[in-house]
């Protein structure tokens, strides 16, 4: 399906595989577990902490380009991306596409990918899907693992810790359904939880030097994190 004529549906689905997991977006009135097929999950996109130290997000490889790209790592044993697909109530999704496209910038593109609930019974939707495509500066190509944690460990941006997108996202990943696992995200999760956490004088120190604040709300927190 092409993107015009995804747009033109009175209807609205929207597939997260990362923070949207466990953050959902405002004004959605069905949130199902399920998965997409083609892609590979990797945390190899810049975009998160602060220029002096960013940090590592999730986004989707395209399985065939993805054998390209020499990852070390063991791979995957499918093709299948477990996360959650969110209907947007109609009267709602011009705002809540200008959420988004506020909390997904930098980097991220407007994709459309067909999405099979977990549970059956329910129908197969197409969902929109926000992925960092090969050619956006923000990725970084295939990384070794450890590099991978380490960098995630250390960086601290105005919303929090890194390692905090990380263990969580590894967590919700859990409840999603017994085959929701990922290897990839389960493996630097526990690197991570192996290493020192970043001390709070150190966070406080990063923080003080961009000139940002930490902030309250999700769309602030998005928005400071997404353009820092």
């Amino acid at each position: 399906m092409t993107a015009e004529h995804a747009q033109d549906q009175p209807e609205l689905w929207l597939f997260g595989y990362g923070s949207l997991i466990w953050k959902p977006p405002p004004h959605f009135d069905q949130r199902i577990p399920g998965y997409i097929k083609g892609y590979v999950r990797r945390f190899w996109q810049d975009h998160r902490g602060t220029p002096e130290a960013p940090g590592r997000v999730v986004t989707l490889i395209e399985r065939g380009f993805w054998k390209t790209l020499g990852d070390t790592q063991n791979p995957p044993e499918n093709d299948l991306v477990w996360g959650v697909a969110y209907h947007i109530i109609p009267e709602k999704v011009e705002e809540v596409r200008e959420y988004l496209d506020i909390r997904e910038i930098n980097g991220y593109s407007i994709q459309y990918t067909p999405f099979v609930p977990a549970e059956e019974g329910i129908p197969e939707q197409t969902c929109l899907v926000y992925i960092g495509m090969p050619d956006n500066p923000q990725f970084l190509g295939a990384l070794q693992p450890q590099v991978v944690a380490e960098k995630i460990n250390e960086s601290i941006g105005p919303s929090g810790e890194n390692r905090e997108y990380l263990l969580q996202l590894d967590e919700a990943l859990q409840t999603l359904s017994p085959d929701s696992h990922d290897e990839h995200i389960s493996d630097l999760a526990r690197r991570v939880r192996s290493m020192t956490p970043p001390t709070r004088s150190t966070h406080h120190r990063r923080l003080s030097k961009t000139g940002l604040q930490r902030v309250s709300s999700t769309e602030e927190q998005e928005e400071v994190e997404k353009t820092a």
